[in-house]
């Protein structure tokens, strides 16, 4: 798929480095040029032989050695740069323009896109400084992959690990493609919403936004301009596509709905409540010696009225998270709100579902074709459930 694609990998000084030997690997193995660019610290983790040999390509770490120019040489020659693991201080000198190392200068003198996986401890990654130099690099138009959360090199546990090197092959070969979604405007709600009891309580689910958020980063690598209509969610975004924030289902559905018309394709990832207390007490609810009733009334259904108002030529995604007669109820849903396709997910399977960094899915399409898909990381399923909507909008 990369067959004859020139690619930098720049490494920096991380323990992640030990990744970016597979994701050399991975490139030579789909046809890819590729030239390593190290970081001095980057070495004492792992070493120039390693890269050269899986490269078949000389290593690249000090500007004074061989030609001085080779980062320029480097940087018209590339048809993708890709940083990874990219350590905290790296990010901080791209972001500022710093050039000190032969990374830096191959970074600077680059006329091709830019991928970076950004890899540091969960405090780094979340420090007001780190966020504020990604979301400079994603302005800049550099391309900004997500951290897994997991256990981390200092024992912790929580974002900040680089993403797997076969999600950011996803990513690279995205950004290598032709773009599909292009001049396409992609709508995506994510997240769940919360209802109110009273000031102080809320009926709420587990859901991330997780699984929307990566829907709407590979959507906008494949040139679509995206709006993600989130609920309460701790995620940011990379700065490749608008979030606007709610919290109730009447909010989303006002603002699924606003936008709905002039959508080429929507996608309905959010866990939207189905109920919503009858009424909302303006004070906290006090606890006293008897039991409390509580009395729910539905919420209006967000993907059925887009069903039911959809234009000509707007594709329809729903999402169904299932936890018994899963193909039934999927299938079921996919007919009553007239939609396009739909995935399931089922809450049996282990790593799927809410709360996880991993989902395994099945699609479903209006004209009976079904998609197994196994157990991946969100960004890759999102790659694969775009690969079958890209198709779908082929025909």
């Amino acid at each position: 798929m990369l067959a004859d694609k020139k690619i930098i990998v720049g490494i920096t000084g991380s323990i992640a480095a030990y990744k970016a030997a597979l994701l050399v690997r991975l490139f030579v193995k789909e046809g890819a040029q590729v030239r390593v660019v190290m970081t001095e610290s980057a070495k004492r983790f792992v070493g120039e032989l390693t890269f050269s040999n899986l490269s078949q390509a000389p290593v690249f770490s000090g500007l004074w050695d061989g030609s001085w120019t080779e980062h320029v040489h480097l940087g018209g020659w590339a048809d993708l740069m890709v940083v990874a693991p990219a350590s905290a201080n790296t990010l901080a000198k791209m972001a500022h323009g710093a050039c000190d190392n032969a990374l830096l200068a191959v970074f600077l003198s680059a006329k091709c896109p830019v991928l970076v996986a950004p890899a540091m401890d969960a405090d780094m990654y979340v420090h007001p400084s780190t966020k504020r130099n990604l979301a400079q690099l994603a302005a800049d138009g550099l391309h900004v992959m997500q951290t897994g959360n997991g256990f981390l090199a200092s024992g912790l546990h929580g974002e900040g690990r680089m993403a797997e090197p076969e999600e950011i092959l996803q990513a690279a070969t995205s950004l290598l493609s032709p773009k599909p979604l292009a001049g396409k405007h992609v709508l995506i709600s994510a997240g769940p919403t919360r209802e109110a009891i009273d000031p102080v309580r809320f009926i709420s689910n587990g859901s991330t936004g997780t699984m929307g958020f990566a829907l709407a980063r590979h959507a906008a690598l494949l040139g679509a301009t995206v709006t993600v209509v989130a609920g309460p969610v701790a995620l940011q975004g990379d700065g490749s596509f608008q979030i606007e924030r709610v919290s109730s289902a009447e909010e989303m559905f006002a603002a699924m709905t606003s936008r709905s018309a002039h959508q080429e394709i929507i996608i309905s990832t959010a866990a939207v409540g189905d109920y919503k207390p009858a009424t909302v007490s303006d004070t906290k609810i006090k606890k006293g010696d008897e039991n409390l009733a509580l009395s729910l009334i539905r919420t209006r259904d967000i993907l059925k009225h887009l069903g039911d108002t959809k234009p000509e030529g707007q594709l329809l995604v729903g999402f169904a998270l299932e936890t018994n007669d899963e193909e039934a109820h999927a299938l079921g849903k996919l007919q009553r709100k007239n939609l396009d396709y739909i995935v399931l997910n089922s809450l049996r399977d282990s790593g799927a579902g809410f709360g996880n960094t991993t989902n395994k899915v099945t699609l479903f399409s209006r004209s009976g074709e079904k998609f197994n898909f196994e157990l991946k990381g969100k960004d890759a399923v999102a790659a694969d459930i775009w690969a079958v909507l890209c198709n779908a909008i082929k025909k």
